[in-house]
């Protein structure tokens, strides 16, 4: 689950003088509470033997203080409601004089106080595992989701006073500290200044799930299902596509760079994202694709990589497309970790850079290449037949190319094509053709003749056409030949995961009737290729 942040640090001086963050408790923790109490009839439950122990009455007061939370609100329950019922815990109690009660009771009297105490406080020192202090360490989570362990005299670190204390619904462990609060990747980004605009973006993307099979249902009303207690679940939407980074239970590899430098690379991504003025939410639309494009490539699960030292994969890592979303030798001079500041966390390791160590066209501002046998993305035709044909060869992408012939050995033909996914910024646009020995090795070679209209709109959503300069463009038809038909073109607007048809490119033959036969009218397109160009100066 990915809890909510409220953006707020603690005092120091309570927690080893470490800056949190609060969070909402989770639906299971309210599942757990609101179970039945036990009427066993013998033995103390753990409050009360907690109550036993007077060096542990800071840390009772606090307890019988902070209110269970249940959706962001507080309940009447108490943490010490909680211990005196019937459901299980193990309990590693700091002993008095070990943290500053009065500065948490202090923080439990403002207004989001009791999320953040029981995030970073209480929570960090309850778990739902029954966990014995033996020889051997042990592992396990706390109820803040944090790992833990236990063994050999202590616990997390922290020397353990008084071990394996029974109680009716749990175990008791008194410690000589409280136990190290351990932030995650995602709270490091919240709560440090120095990331204070990576948190800022990332935190703006949560939000409440409604969760229908933990909700109470109760009557319908015009068809519509009504609940009588609903509950909603958190969650972070960018988080769920680049990295849970803010859960406990995996381990990330997580690049960042100094707050001027991610403005920078921030704002040139907003740039390239910028959408025209007719596209409904645009400005949302703009925000979210940029700051995804940038996190995107700069998170990794230590899951999925097999040499680290070696290269670093993201998720999106695709075999078919090898020159995006992995990055060799990161370490080392040029890589993307090389010089890096690394500072362990709880669930991996952030490491700031000094520059932004990604290349948009290396990451977010790919190369577009439009497959001429793609179904779709014909718009239209005159003049002209055509049909699909496969090649298996190293020089044809896809092994497949549209064959293009005129209607007759006269006629100049037009097809249009649709382009997706452009973004605002510079491109070569290419076309690539075919030799017709690709299909008959003993045809007559013959160059072809063609000009291009390139479609697009405006800031306001305009159309707009550029004809690449009236330009007749002639192939080489002994190879594989690459034409460009409009050199360091500029698109002003984005039209990234757009379903429309804002962007195509127009082919037209033009061969004059006197060339027919110095000329063919046939061509064997293999595909429309856009090829990014980074224009910004990066020697700032």
């Amino acid at each position: 689950m990915i809890t909510k942040s409220i953006k707020h640090i603690l005092a120091a001086g309570w927690l080893c003088g470490c800056a949190v963050i609060a969070l909402t408790a989770c639906s299971e923790w309210d599942d757990h509470y609101e179970a039945p109490v036990s009427q066993a009839e013998s033995g103390l439950t753990l409050w009360q033997t907690m109550q036993q122990h007077p060096e542990l009455s800071d840390f009772c007061e606090v307890l019988s203080k902070t209110m269970v939370l249940k959706q962001h609100k507080k309940t009447t329950v108490s943490y010490a409601d909680l211990l005196n019922g019937a459901q299980t815990f193990t309990v590693l109690a700091p002993v008095n004089g070990s943290f500053n009660k009065d500065s948490v009771l202090n923080l439990l009297s403002t207004d989001k106080g009791d999320s953040m105490v029981i995030r970073s406080f209480v929570g960090n020192h309850l778990s739902y595992s029954m966990v014995n202090s033996n020889e051997k360490t042990s592992e396990f989570f706390l109820l803040n989701t944090k790992r833990a362990t236990i063994g050999g005299g202590q616990a997390v670190g922290v020397n353990v006073q008084q071990a394996n204390l029974k109680a009716k619904g749990g175990i008791l462990h008194v410690l000589q500290s409280t136990l190290p609060y351990r932030q995650n990747l995602y709270e490091v980004l919240l709560n440090d200044p120095r990331y204070s605009g990576i948190g800022e973006q990332l935190s703006s993307y949560e939000e409440d799930e409604f969760d229908p099979t933990q909700s109470v249902a109760g009557g319908m009303v015009d068809g519509e299902q009504l609940y009588v207690d609903s509950v909603f679940n958190e969650r972070n939407i960018m988080l769920d596509r680049v990295g849970k980074i803010a859960t406990e239970d995996s381990s990330f590899i997580m690049v960042v760079p100094t707050a001027d430098e991610w403005q920078l690379a921030w704002q040139e991504a907003m740039d390239h994202f910028r959408y025209d003025s007719s596209v409904e939410g645009g400005d949302s639309l703009q925000r979210f694709w940029a700051n995804y494009s940038l996190f995107n490539d700069a998170i990794f699960s230590n899951a999925i990589q097999s040499s680290p030292e070696d290269s670093l994969v993201t998720y999106n890592y695709d075999r078919k497309y090898p020159q995006y979303h992995v990055f060799h030798k990161p370490f080392q001079k040029g890589g993307i970790l090389y010089g890096a500041q690394a500072r362990e966390v709880s669930n991996g390791t952030l490491y700031t850079t000094d520059k932004w160590p990604f290349d948009p066209t290396k990451t977010y501002m790919r190369e577009i290449k439009v497959e001429g046998e793609r179904s779709g993305i014909i718009l239209g035709s005159t003049l002209c037949n055509y049909t699909t044909r496969s090649h298996v060869a190293d020089s044809v992408s896809e092994n497949e190319y549209l064959v293009i012939s005129p209607q007759t050995s006269s006629s100049n033909w037009t097809m249009e094509f649709k382009i997706e996914n452009t973004l605002a910024g510079t491109y070569d646009i290419c076309v690539v053709l075919l030799p017709v020995t690709v299909y008959n090795p003993n045809a007559q070679i013959r160059p072809t003749m063609i000009k291009a209209d390139i479609n697009y709109v405006d800031e306001k959503g305009n159309a707009q056409t550029f004809d690449c300069g009236n330009v007749k463009f002639n192939n080489n038809p002994y190879v594989v030949d690459t034409l460009v038909l409009a050199e360091n073109f500029t698109f002003p607007v984005c039209n990234y995961d757009q379903n429309n048809m804002k962007v195509t490119l127009k082919l037209k033959c033009s061969i004059l009737s006197r060339e027919s036969k110095n000329y063919t009218r046939e061509i064997f397109l293999d595909c429309i290729y856009l090829r990014p160009k980074r224009t910004i100066n990066t020697e700032q």
